[in-house]
């Protein structure tokens, strides 16, 4: 779902009001423009871990999680793209101690990251409670998430931006008795993208998620037009 927004203000008025902003034949004014959009995609990150006095112990309780997780998933396998789950780590910790004549304690802790990127939201769900059922660690927020065409959104927002410049320029020569020119000067300033503005779940431990929220890319312009 996409909906496209052209901002209008009543500020195109004030530099008729302000001394040097308007010169002879020309005017400068502003343009924005804004399209707002459900996310389609996101990149994800899951971590099986475990902990042992023996580093081999650690290191075979991963791989046994690690192989339940490829056999809980292998019906959406295919259509995970950017699929990586190789990455392996093994470290030692030492446990607090009570007292300094306590002899240090030590853990050998194991991990393995699976990270990938899905296109179809409708796996998320299914995916997330895999997880879940199997205590992968993971975040789940909204930088996560994305649009397939964000690219083209923002390109959008921009001609939407530079539509409303010129039509204020049309409107300001209207009232003046003139009409809008060519194009002096041309700045545009860099495209804005919030976060979704709702979701349902961001966390560990949520059963399903029933939406992303929507999200807003918005481009604006300063232009200066000559005034025939």
């Amino acid at each position: 779902m996409v909906r496209k927004n052209r901002k209008t203000h009543a500020l195109w008025a004030l530099p008729l009001l302000a001394p040097g902003f308007v010169m002879a034949g020309e005017v400068t004014l502003t343009g924005e423009g804004s399209v707002r959009y459900e996310p389609d995609s996101a990149r994800l990150t899951f971590t099986a871990s475990a902990e042992h006095e023996l580093p081999q112990r650690a290191t075979e309780q991963v791989a046994s999680t690690m192989a339940q997780w490829r056999e809980g998933i292998s019906e959406y396998r295919s259509r995970l793209q950017e699929y990586a789950d190789a990455s392996v780590n093994l470290y030692e910790r030492t446990l607090p101690m009570d007292t300094r004549e306590e002899e240090p304690e030590k853990r050998a802790i194991a991990s393995q990251t699976v990270s990938f990127t899905i296109t179809d939201l409708a796996l998320l769900n299914p995916i997330l409670q895999q997880a879940q059922a199997l205590g992968l660690n993971y975040n789940l927020g909204p930088h996560q998430f994305f649009h397939s065409q964000e690219v083209r959104m923002e390109r959008e927002a921009l001609a939407l931006a530079l539509a409303d410049a010129k039509s204020r320029c049309e409107f300001v020569a209207q009232q003046i008795n003139q009409s809008c020119g060519d194009v002096v000067t041309l700045n545009i300033n860099g495209s804005h993208r919030p976060m979704p503005m709702m979701m349902s779940a961001e966390a560990r431990g949520a059963d399903t998620i029933s939406s992303v929220g929507e999200r807003e890319t918005s481009a604006s312009v300063n232009a200066t037009f000559e005034l025939d």
